[in-house]
């Protein structure tokens, strides 16, 4: 750690020591490397899940519901922080993470998995939008800033490598249970670390909260993402009414920051033309990115029927190269534009979408495997690439909004994508087993498991992966169109823009 690096708010005029500052990064890395097991493992997890409890219909929500606690929470965390002190929120963020995953561990049924799931994405919220803020004070300098922002990126894919490994073990070997009870201990320690060297920075004078403002965004949010996690499940006119109310709700909620003291999400960043580049790039990107990261082990698992160990090992390969690419950004971006970085991104995680849309039942899953890991390159430049552009585009005063909004637009755009995913998929479904009278969605659940897949006469299996196959390629035909409009914007953004101001 550089001496020039020392932990300080201006407003405060505290310092935090080199071994403070240390100590709390390891903390953040910790809460990133939860972040990372629980990508990997879950998705892992999922054909296990789904097939115990009798939920395929859920599929998608397992990941959306906790995408879900993210989204609405991460506005809220940041004026937490602000209340409270980062310390207080960043801790009280990994109790809820850590119960969240216990309560999962228990989970009778899908209901009380999903509400568990969903605590445990509020949680998550904190955990993963406020190092990215902390950081930003932190380091003033860019290029540094930069290298740690790759370190924290790089301790999530270090664990999202593992995370396939250890969570297929427990689950061959013990239950999909295991996966969400490894999470308590890291938890732990993490808050230990918190409490011994992380040194509270409180405000002068304590900010209003804005209540009123909160409670409209959470609300606007659970309702519109709710109605997309209904469609295909319930009335057409429910899932209207939701999203008529949600968007009533955001109307109240931007007029009321407008009046608001210190509002949840001030309204002034988005007036600034670069900065909404780099919330549209976010969103379009990231919408795109999990498809890879959710279907590919469901892919080696229902149409390989291979185990849940080697359905998850098949993202390592795809989380080895996202930290290449992360770690080396800081040195490529001294001699390319943004705009370069972004567009290689771009054209690797095509690859990977593209690749698996033509991939047919006959492809080895080597070559699946492979074409993954190209989306790897392109998370990693596209996230450190654009998340120090949006430090600094919105400039220090806004820093923090602008670095919790932005993750907010992911949370945002990987759940409401993870949900119509998961009506793509279901309507596949329904439409191949419709002519099919011994195949039904309780067959189906089954298939997604390896082991209860053995079960199934043998002479349907054939068949039924015909039809999960096609599911799986109208995914990825939408993460391709995602990733064209993403090239449009890349363009229209930062083809003229220079990156100099991002070196010094």
């Amino acid at each position: 750690m550089c001496n020039t690096c020392v932990f300080f708010f201006q407003k405060a005029g505290q310092i935090m020591t080199q071994k403070q500052i240390k100590m709390v990064t390891i903390a953040l890395m910790l809460g990133n490397v939860m972040a990372g097991l629980d990508g990997t493992i879950t998705n892992t997890a999922i054909p296990a899940i789904v097939s115990n409890l009798h939920g395929i219909q859920f599929m998608g929500w397992i990941v959306a519901v906790y995408l879900l606690g993210m989204s609405v929470s991460i506005p809220i965390w940041t004026k937490i922080g602000e209340k409270i002190t980062n310390k207080a929120a960043f801790q009280i963020s990994l109790l809820l993470f850590v119960l969240g995953s216990a309560l999962e561990g228990i989970a009778p049924n899908i209901y009380f998995f999903l509400v568990s799931r969903m605590i445990m994405g509020i949680g998550g919220g904190g955990m993963g939008s406020l190092p990215y803020i902390i950081a930003g004070y932190v380091f003033k300098n860019i290029k540094r800033r930069t290298q740690i922002l790759g370190l924290l990126t790089a301790s999530f894919n270090g664990a999202a490598i593992l995370g396939p490994l250890v969570g297929g073990y427990l689950i061959d070997a013990l239950s999909w249970r295991w996966v969400f009870y490894i999470n308590i201990p890291i938890g732990v320690i993490a808050l230990l670390i918190c409490l011994i060297f992380y040194k509270p920075v409180s405000p002068k004078t304590s900010p209003v909260f804005d209540l009123p403002g909160a409670g409209l965004l959470v609300s606007s949010l659970i309702l519109f993402l709710l109605g997309i996690q209904l469609l295909g499940i319930t009335s057409n006119w429910i899932v209207a009414l939701l999203i008529l109310i949600s968007i009533a709700a955001t109307f109240a909620f931007f007029k009321r920051e407008k009046r608001a003291q210190n509002p949840i999400i001030p309204l002034t960043i988005f007036k600034k033309h670069d900065l909404n580049g780099d919330f549209m790039l976010f969103a379009f990107t990231w919408g795109a990115y999990i498809a890879i990261n959710a279907y590919l082990p469901m892919w080696a698992q229902a149409l390989l029927g291979m185990s849940a160990l080697a359905g998850g090992m098949t993202l390592i390969p795809n989380s080895i190269v996202e930290i290449t690419a992360s770690q080396t950004v800081a040195t490529i971006q001294e001699h390319v534009r943004t705009f370069t970085l972004v567009m290689i991104g771009i054209i690797t995680m095509l690859i990977s979408s593209g690749g698996m849309f033509l991939a047919t039942l006959q492809t080895p899953l080597w070559l699946l495997t492979v074409l993954a890991a190209f989306s790897g390159i392109g998370v990693g430049f596209i996230f450190v690439a654009l998340q120090v552009k949006v430090q600094v585009d919105a400039g220090m005063k806004d820093m923090p909004t602008a670095t919790s909004t932005s993750y907010l637009i992911r949370i945002l755009a990987q759940t409401m994508m993870a949900a119509i995913y998961g009506v793509i998929m279901n309507l596949s479904l329904e439409h191949g087993i419709a002519n099919h009278r011994d195949i039904t969605m309780s067959t189906m659940n089954k298939l997604s498991d390896a082991t209860t897949a053995k079960t199934l006469p043998q002479h349907l299996l054939p068949e039924m992966r015909v039809i999960f196959h096609s599911g799986i390629k109208e995914i990825m035909l939408v993460s391709c169109i995602l990733l064209f409009i993403a090239t449009a914007l890349n363009f229209y953004y930062n083809w003229k823009k220079s990156s100099q101001k991002y070196l010094s």
